[in-house]
Order: C-alpha cells, then structure tokens, then sequence
C-alpha cells in the first residue's frame, strides 16, 4: 500500500517541476493550501444534501405541485404473470408478432389481451409527471443557488476579470474559505447525485449519467488536489449558468404552461450556446492551455487537465447539437404542409396543447397517433 501511494502521488506527475509536497505541508499561520483530506467532507455533506432532498421534495416540491393541480395518480399494474414477467424482464418489453403470438398460444389468450399486458407493464415502471415535477424542483433550486454563491464569490475575485491570476504564484495560491465551499459543495452535490440515481426516476441514459456524475466528481477532485482551484471555480460557474434554466423550462413543461415552457428552453438555448461554445473556450481553455503555459509550463496532470477539459468540450458541441435539434423540431411542429409526421390522409392539428394525427374526414383525434410536444 506504501509503494501503490508513493506511486500515485508521485510529485513529478501532479506538480510542477522543482515543486514538493513538503513545499505545501506547512504554510505560513493563517495560510491554507489544497489538501486530499479536505474532500473528505463531501461525503457527510452530500449525505446532509440528500436527507435534505428528500424533505425538499416532500414538504415543498409535491405541495408545489398539487398547487398547479399536478397530482401523484395512481397507475393501472398490470396483473401478476410469470411467464410474461420473465419476457418482460429478461428478453424483450416491446414484443414483436412471433413472441405475441407465441404467448398468445402458451397462456391461451388472445394476442390483444398479450398486448394490453405489456402496454400496462411499461407504464407501470413509467414515472409520473409529479415526480418528475418534484425532482426538477429540487434540481432547479439547487443550482439556482449555488450559481447565486458562485456568481457572488467570483464577482470579487480577481481571476474572473483576468484569468491571468489563475496562475500567478501557482501551485502556491491560498485556498480561501469562500473557494473552498463552493468547491466542497460542488462536490457534495454531485456525490449525492451518485447516490440518488438508484432511487430517483430510472432512465434509459443511466450507465450515461452514472459515468457522467463520476467524471464530474473526479474532474472537481483532480482540479482541488493540484490547486487548479481557481480555473475549476470558473468551469463550475460556467456549467452552472444554464442548468437551472433547463429545470426551470421542465417544471413549465409538467405544469402545462407550454409558451412559457418555450420560451424558458429558448432562453436555456441561448445560455448553453454562448457559455459553452463562446466563454467556455475563449475565456477557460485559453487560460488553461495557453496563459498557464506562458506563466507556469506545462507538466503532467497539466496535460491531464486539459484533455479532460477538451473532452468536456466535445460533449458540449455534441449537446449543442442535440438542443439545436430540439428546437428546430419545436419550431416546425406546427407547420402541417412542411415535415408533418402524420402518414397521407392525416391532417396535423392541435388539441390542448398537444398534436394530434387525425383523418381528414373525421374530427376524432386518434391517441394511437399522438406526437408529444418536445
């Protein structure tokens, strides 16, 4: 264990040359540098943010929603079956005719009934709209929050108006009280995060966000050990800029309020946009890559650094992307003559702020055709 510890914290990989642990052992009184230690503290403070989730969404988030008429609802539970929970669980929730049929004969009934079966099932494990509603509350007020933190401690900082300071007296730079809660709780909430996907609402990007969470968690533990404090604060606020907008479109979107729900995803679009594409690389990698080459040098967990950060920029042009998408599906949706997705002899038409696909000779809407609004 002595020689696995030696090698990862091997000085010459996370410090800059002629620069020691012992050189950071015993700062001047009232001086505080970085220390591994000071993370510990995330994990009690991300089980703290957690209970107090919990209570959030009970006591706030759900009478919240019963204000906007957003009711828990009972879903209809498909009725106990072996066989069919076995196919359920371990081949397929969206049997084709041969596996229909085939059941069909095995449990002697009719394929329609089959069907029903497995229409309940899906919806069974389907959240409702008041959860998700009690969740992106909580999301919301969170990082609401701790961007107003950010925001508030970084105004006063002089690395926000020159990023040059960043790097001035690195890796000799004092971890001030401000700078450390926010990255402490940062780190908190990201663990928390961790810890609730087992319980919160079961997603298909799971293994994505579980691996995302935990590249979140080691980028913030990375930046805090080689003292990249400064330049993380400024990735942090960053991130934190948009995400709150997102939530905030989502809570419109369950509360039906839908031209509010468009125009808050507009304004997130915008946000994301010129924080991720414009200030993120022109105001963080610049600094990373080219101001702390001029004022430091590079070094090992220096390069790390910045391939994590250029990698976090790849997803943020492949998020764009999707967002882009997103809102041009919005914007179009309405046109019935331009990319309608009724088939011909369906006419595009709205109802309660939903699009339907009806025949052309009939005024019934066909549910089985619905197009949800994004």
């Amino acid at each position: 264990m002595a020689a696995l510890s030696a090698w990862f914290w091997n000085e010459r990989f996370w410090l800059p040359h002629n620069v020691t642990w012992a050189d950071l052992a015993d700062p001047a009184p009232g001086v505080e540098y970085p220390k591994a230690g000071h993370l510990f503290t995330a994990l009690p403070l991300a089980l703290v943010i957690f209970t107090v989730r919990m209570l959030f969404e009970r006591f706030i988030a759900a009478p919240c929603a019963r204000s906007l008429l957003i009711h828990p609802g009972v879903r209809r539970r498909a009725q106990p079956n072996v066989v069919l929970e076995k196919v359920f669980t371990s081949i397929t929730k969206n049997p084709d005719f041969r596996h229909l049929g085939g059941l069909s004969k095995q449990l002697d009934w009719e394929v329609r009934q089959v069907q029903r079966w497995f229409r309940h099932r899906r919806n069974q494990d389907k959240p409702s709209t008041h959860t998700k509603f009690c969740e992106s509350m909580w999301r919301f007020t969170f990082y609401l929050c701790i961007f107003t933190y950010g925001f508030q401690f970084l105004w006063q900082s002089p690395w926000m108006w020159d990023t040059k300071h960043c790097w001035y007296g690195y890796p000799y730079q004092v971890m001030t009280p401000g700078l450390y809660h926010y990255y402490v709780m940062e780190l908190a909430f990201y663990w928390s995060l961790m810890f609730s996907q087992f319980t919160d609402i079961q997603r298909k990007d799971f293994l994505i966000m579980f691996i995302h969470h935990l590249a979140t968690v080691g980028l913030i533990s990375f930046s805090y050990v080689n003292n990249m404090a400064r330049v993380g604060s400024l990735v942090l606020c960053v991130h934190d800029s948009s995400d709150f907008l997102l939530e905030a479109a989502k809570l419109a979107n369950y509360a039906k309020y839908q031209h509010l729900c468009d125009s808050l995803f507009i304004v997130f679009g915008v946000a994301f946009f010129i924080t991720r594409l414009v200030i993120f690389p022109i105001w963080v990698l610049n600094s990373t890559m080219f101001e702390s080459w001029a004022i430091v040098g590079p070094f090992p967990s220096w390069w790390l650094f910045n391939l994590l950060l250029l990698v976090l920029q790849v997803l943020h042009i492949y998020w764009s992307y999707l967002i882009a998408r997103i809102a041009m599906k919005a914007m179009s949706r309405g046109k019935v003559g331009q990319a309608s997705p009724c088939q011909e002899g369906y006419a595009l038409v709205e109802a309660r702020g939903s699009y339907w696909c009806k025949p052309r000779s009939t005024t019934l809407p066909l549910p089985s055709c619905s197009m949800n609004n994004v």
